[in-house]
């Protein structure tokens, strides 16, 4: 298929997919459009003998598309920059050091448990795969998905102070998640290469800070030249322009295109375009247009995830060691973040009893997806793959649709 067609049946797809949805399943959003789009895709590997054009015909749309480079190329900037756009910077900087640690320490300790009982589960279960893979396999699942953590959080009623811990930490854990990925992918690689404190730091300062700055300096461009203009289909043009560019400038500098992405959309988030009729009005549709470019790559993403279904391999012996997987993302997560909790108790101005809602509401989506993707061909890639899907569908089926009754029945 060409690159037009492609994208005009995966709209299609997902058009129909919102529709049905909306008018008769009537779950919330991504979780329903995931649901349906599950479905669909089970039901056409179970039917795909009886039904094998539908088989072929979804087969072929699933593979002609780099799911990998689709996200994290093209959409994750313009996820990520609407996300922060919607964020309330000034609750954020209140928040700054439980969000700073809980996105670096947690993602590491998760990493770290979660490369072990993984490690634990597979020699006991006679799966042979190397530890160093199981610690690839927990750094690219630990990082929470600001895609599905915040599009579920918009309708949750979670307290303010946690909603803006949970939804922080999923805009910013993805640069050490994706850090960890990359040195150790680079370790299980080149097996004889020796860990490099010094490459590591190097790496960590190049996409980390180096995002950053690339965020700084996009938003701060952003700002001066939206603020000069007082028309909105010229303001849209900057912002999409700008977003466009982190995507490619990132690439070519090799820095991390999500922290520029969230710091470009967090500058603009605080920016202030005066207290005129004309630009309060201009900055409440700029709000809204950004709005519905996130739902609508919201749904997208959410389709292509529950179509990769019928191209990921999925093997017998890789189910109950994928949905061990489950658990130990959950106890990974449990332990990673009680520590730094237990000891911020004061800045995270929460209860113990809360705790359980900062565990069940680290989602995982189409990042862990795409990252296990990524992976260069090896004995291994199947089983990280399956169990990775396997995790994100729990993750936002479940977790998504009972987050609502844990908060309720934690919070007093």
């Amino acid at each position: 298929m060409d690159t037009f067609t492609t994208i005009t049946i995966l709209v299609t797809i997902s058009a129909l997919i919102s529709y049905l949805n909306h008018r008769y399943v009537k779950l919330p959003g991504t979780i329903g459009i995931m649901v349906i789009a599950i479905s669909l895709s089970v039901l056409i590997l179970i039917t795909g003998k009886t039904f094998p054009a539908a088989y072929n015909f979804i087969s072929e749309l699933t593979s002609s598309i780099d799911f990998t480079k689709t996200l994290l190329d093209v959409m994750l900037a313009f996820l990520l920059f609407a996300s922060a756009l919607h964020f309330d910077f000034e609750k954020l900087k209140a928040q700054k050091r439980p969000v700073l640690i809980l996105s670096t320490v947690g993602v590491i300790g998760c990493t770290t448990i979660f490369g072990f009982l993984f490690f634990w589960a597979a020699s006991f279960l006679h799966i042979d795969i190397p530890l160093m893979y199981c610690f690839l396999f927990g750094a690219l699942i630990s990082p929470t998905d600001p895609v599905a953590v915040l599009s579920v959080l918009k309708k949750s009623k979670i307290p303010p102070s946690l909603e803006t811990i949970i939804g922080g930490e999923s805009l910013f854990n993805d640069g050490v998640g994706i850090l960890l990925f990359v040195t150790l992918r680079e370790l299980t690689e080149n097996t004889g290469m020796a860990f490099s404190w010094s490459h590591s730091s190097l790496l960590f300062a190049q996409e980390v800070f180096g995002g950053i700055l690339l965020g700084v300096a996009s938003g701060y461009l952003c700002t001066r030249l939206v603020k000069k203009v007082d028309e909105l289909q010229t303001i849209l043009m900057i912002t999409l322009s700008m977003v466009m560019g982190i995507s490619v400038v990132g690439g070519l500098l090799h820095v991390s295109i999500p922290l520029a992405a969230v710091t470009a959309g967090l500058m603009l988030s605080n920016m202030k375009l005066g207290e005129n009729a004309n630009t309060v009005h201009l900055k409440d549709i700029l709000d809204k247009v950004w709005g519905l470019i996130d739902d609508l790559l919201n749904t997208i993403l959410f389709v292509m995830i529950g179509l990769q279904i019928v191209v990921i391999p999925f093997f017998k012996n890789y189910w109950l060691i994928s949905l061990l997987s489950v658990f130990f993302v959950l106890i990974a997560r449990g332990l990673s973040i009680a520590a730094p909790t237990i000891l911020m108790r004061r800045s995270l101005k929460t209860d113990y009893n809360r705790l359980g809602i900062l565990i069940w509401a680290g989602l995982r989506g189409g990042i862990s997806v795409a990252l296990a993707l990524s992976l260069p061909d090896s004995p291994y890639k199947a089983l990280i793959v399956s169990a990775s899907y396997i995790i994100v569908i729990f993750s936002i089926i479940v977790q998504g649709l009972t987050l609502n009754k844990v908060v309720n029945k934690l919070v007093k």
